[in-house]
């Protein structure tokens, strides 16, 4: 349990720095004062579980699905698998109405990586055990 909740954390941080890095990565919310904090905490607390259960299940199995491609391209499509990862996340949210958007393939992709470096830099601060 507490492994879930450093992961979730650490993800929550990953997500908000790419969402303050790139520009085609937002969270909607009110545009004003102390509610723009409120309104946009929630959706990524909320985002953040999203890509846990989707990094959890589903890029276990993609992973294992594309192995021809990852060895042809060295692991570079890694890079790739996690820019659409992040866009499956980000059209989950939109289908429950959380407000978080990723505007095409190449904001994606600079998301994913750096959430990515994030996440690798604070698992290595916290400890997390898988």
């Amino acid at each position: 349990m507490v492994a879930f909740l450093s992961r979730w954390a650490i993800t929550i941080a990953a997500l908000a720095v790419a969402a303050q890095l790139i520009s085609g990565i937002r969270f909607e919310g009110a545009s004003e004062g102390r509610a723009e904090l409120e309104d946009k905490i929630v959706p990524l607390v909320l985002v953040a579980l999203i890509s846990c259960a989707i990094t959890a299940w589903v890029k276990p199995l993609l992973t294992f699905l594309s192995i021809p491609f990852i060895l042809l391209t060295l692991g570079l499509f890694l890079v790739v698998l996690n820019a659409l990862l992040l866009r499956l996340t980000a059209w989950l949210a939109d289908v429950v109405d959380i407000g978080f958007h990723v505007d095409g393939f190449w904001p994606a992709v600079w998301g994913s990586i750096i959430i990515s470096v994030t996440t690798w830099i604070l698992d290595a601060i916290v400890g997390v055990d898988d």
